[in-house]
């Protein structure tokens, strides 16, 4: 299944990042912790080169601790500084600015010796769609400052935010990258939700969830669905259908609606916490 998106308004965001990072000192990037490389858009390096990174890996809630665990240190041995944090709740944000500051010492102590002192450090807030970043801003804040949504595409354009005295931050779109070379890749981001589900077969990706949860989460469906699990994906599906009763008129299953069913209880930690990727696969 080979799955591409790339919107128009994506390449005038780039653009806009490009034009701004002159501008910034650190470069904060969200990736989902379900699936930390997938998540994580190859063209950010590029942009962020030269800048201090630090990378948060948000919704960690929704994964397998263990697996995030080794995904944490998987970036800090590339040389990120690296959080696991959970924006809705509020779980992990205490420590984040101490965090910057750490990440940011050597421009901290340059700007004294040039006897500039508490000019706020700059970061930019980076992150493909859907993965949590207008959430984390109001969490950081402690205050509405953007819109958010459970969908992909709510932040359209840039916005500063100041954080005190001692942070600024500059919100982003989320943009994704122009061509998936593993459709792996696509197919997780699917899973997520950071892709249009309008665009997507919703059918067939939730059969494609159903066989990795089978895989490697075994007795998962069975409880949540009450279903006998076997190796037909397909199967499953329809079995999830009819203990559901996701019926069309006439009698006949809505495997639409089950798929549905299914992507939004995964996406919602319905289904238990799940990694969908592990560093031991790069």
């Amino acid at each position: 299944m080979n799955i591409q998106w790339y919107p128009g308004h994506m390449t005038k965001a780039k653009r806009m990042m490009q034009e701004n990072i002159k501008l910034i000192d650190i470069v904060i990037e969200l990736i989902d912790a379900r699936i930390p490389f997938s998540s994580k858009n190859p063209d950010i390096d590029e942009l962020a080169k030269n800048k201090y990174r630090l990378l948060l890996l948000n919704k960690s809630d929704l994964a397998d601790d263990t697996v995030t665990s080794k995904w944490e240190e998987y970036y800090k041995a590339k040389g990120f500084f690296v959080a696991k944090i959970n924006a809705r709740l509020g779980n992990g944000m205490k420590g984040i600015d101490a965090i910057v500051q750490e990440a940011c010492k050597e421009k901290i102590e340059r700007d004294r010796k040039r006897g500039i002192i508490n000019r706020p450090i700059r970061a930019m807030i980076v992150g493909i769609p859907n993965v949590g970043k207008s959430t984390f801003i109001n969490s950081y804040a402690r205050k509405a400052c953007t819109k958010v949504g459970n969908k992909p595409g709510v932040t359209k354009g840039k916005q500063w935010i100041k954080l005190g005295k001692n942070i600024e931050l500059l919100d982003t779109p989320g943009i994704l990258w122009p061509k998936f070379d593993d459709e792996q890749v696509g197919l997780r981001l699917g899973f997520i939700g950071s892709i249009n589900d309008e665009i997507l077969n919703t059918t067939d990706i939730a059969c494609e969830l159903i066989k990795f949860i089978h895989d490697n989460y075994c007795n998962t469906l069975t409880e949540r669905y009450n279903i006998v699990e076997n190796e037909d994906a397909a199967d499953q599906l329809s079995a999830i259908a009819e203990k559901r009763a996701c019926i069309k008129k006439g009698g006949e299953l809505d495997l639409d609606k089950a798929a549905s069913l299914v992507l939004d209880d995964f996406r919602s930690g319905k289904l238990g916490r799940i990694s969908l990727e592990c560093p031991d696969e790069r």
